[in-house]
């Protein structure tokens, strides 16, 4: 029941009453009991209480209430979505024991619209790290090779949803982190516009960059979720009032005509990547989208200013622990976060300020005249954990490889602007790759429009990791 079928089918499936929650939970339980050795992809599996609710969705569905788009589906979320009563790590050590006294925004809305909740997902330690790695819980495993990074930090999210797990997944994003694990795993995963989605009860990494967003099977899975979670919030003065779009009727939108921006040249991208990305485009051109050449500017004065903000922001939230408790960091995340220390205040002022002027500018150039621009999501194919781990095994090369995980993800976070990553294909070794579509503010929609209409004439979302015999 769970290896192949769709969040919006199983919700319709269960709605319908042809079959019910507490079968689909137990088949979720039934699966992540079979893979949780493989991957390690959950931190906490609330069994006892995923259940409780699931009886209460089958109970609340024969006496002819449904709560919403999501009754009775089963879902879990990255380690760091706060409910309260519940433990809530971050992925650390420090918060090992640490009981949330609220509930977060998005939570609250899954809730109200019928989700269960299976537990928590690994995830990098407080969110900061590309791969999957984390000492203190255990890495997170890629579903498709275990030998392989899934990336980060919304790792678990990544490998759940792959391995078919759950339904869908929350994760978070401030560098790449819902993209990237999506297109190492070959999940969908927005980062909507800034602001989108309420951030209250989620464990800040740097409160400029932080979007909240879903990993799910589908584009159709991932507009539903995207529908019910975002919206303005009065516990969030960044949550934008801008009202929300019916994403699932999106879905339908004729992309005939549409213009994607595609960069004549992509330098340092390997040659799996290149050769996906262009039997993509033939697909998109087949539906009748216009691909036009783009100039992309130079990426590197984007990531920088955003490394200075997410290095200060993160240095000024973790200041009482990183004095206090400095043992309990990984290495590399102390040294990250300490980072930002040494970084003048008026350095971390001109990069919150160059970020309005570098937004207006992408938009005008780069954007100008274009319906959404198309880029790999990740440069290269994905390596493994031994050649990453850079807390075990610290080096130069580990340091040079990590340096080109977010390269085409990162400047989208200090944009603000929405961006999508979709299953495109796969490297020479057989594991996922993925494309990333990226629009204009608050153009969520369009974006889907054209993920789905790709989804209808490709299958690489369909494809899923296998568990040995």
């Amino acid at each position: 029941m769970n290896d192949g079928t769709s969040l919006t089918a199983i919700a319709a499936a269960i709605a319908e009453g042809r079959t019910t929650s507490v079968a689909v939970t137990e088949a979720c339980l039934a699966r992540i009991e079979a893979w949780q050795p493989r991957i390690n992809a959950f931190i906490r599996l609330d069994r006892e209480a995923a259940l409780a609710t699931a009886h209460e969705r089958d109970r609340e569905r024969a006496a002819g209430r449904l709560r919403g788009k999501l009754h009775g589906v089963p879902l879990a979320h990255k380690d760091m979505f706060y409910r309260t009563g519940r433990i809530s790590t971050g992925g650390s050590a420090i918060r090992r024991d640490w009981i949330a006294d609220r509930t977060a925004t998005v939570i609250d809305r899954l809730d109200a619209a019928g989700a269960v909740d299976l537990g928590t997902l690994n995830m990098a330690e407080f969110a900061a790290g590309p791969t999957g790695h984390n000492i203190h819980v255990g890495d997170c495993c890629n579903p498709w090779d275990p030998a392989r990074v899934t990336g980060g930090s919304s790792s678990g999210a990544g490998a759940s949803v792959a391995a078919r797990l759950v339904f869908g997944a929350l994760g978070s994003d401030t560098g790449g982190s819902i993209r990237m694990p999506a297109a190492i795993c070959g999940v969908v995963g927005m980062k909507p516009t800034y602001g989108r989605v309420s951030r209250f009860g989620a464990l800040p990494r740097s409160w400029s960059l932080d979007h909240v967003g879903p990993l799910t099977r589908s584009v159709a899975d991932n507009a539903r979720l995207l529908s019910i979670i975002a919206g303005t919030d009065a516990a969030d003065s960044t949550a934008s009032p801008q009202a929300v779009p019916d994403y699932e009727a999106a879905l339908g939108q004729p992309v005939t005509g549409l213009r994607l921006g595609l960069p004549a040249t992509l330098d340092g991208v390997d040659a799996d990547v290149l050769s996906v990305l262009d039997r993509a485009r033939a697909d998109l051109e087949r539906l009748g989208i216009r691909i036009v050449d783009v100039r992309l500017p130079d990426l590197a004065p984007l990531f920088d200013t955003a490394e200075t903000i997410i290095k200060c922001e993160a240095a000024s939230m973790h200041r009482p622990w990183l004095e206090a408790r400095p043992q309990d960091y990984s290495n590399q995340v102390r040294w990250r976060m300490e980072a930002g220390f040494l970084i003048p205040a008026t350095q971390y002022i001109d990069a919150l300020r160059l970020r309005t002027h570098h937004t207006e500018a992408f938009l005008a150039t780069t954007m100008d005249g274009i319906d959404a621009l198309l880029l790999p999501t990740m440069p290269f194919a994905t390596p493994t954990r031994a050649a990453t781990d850079v807390e075990r095994q610290p080096g130069a090369t580990a340091l040079a490889i990590l340096a080109r995980f977010s390269r085409f993800t990162r400047p989208f976070n200090l944009l603000g602007l929405p961006a999508l990553s979709v299953p495109c294909g796969a490297d020479s070794n057989g594991l996922p790759l993925g494309l990333q579509l990226v629009g204009r503010p608050f153009a969520e929609a369009t974006l889907y429009a054209i993920a789905h209409a790709y989804q209808q004439v490709t299958d690489h979302h369909r494809r899923a990791p296998t568990l040995p015999a």
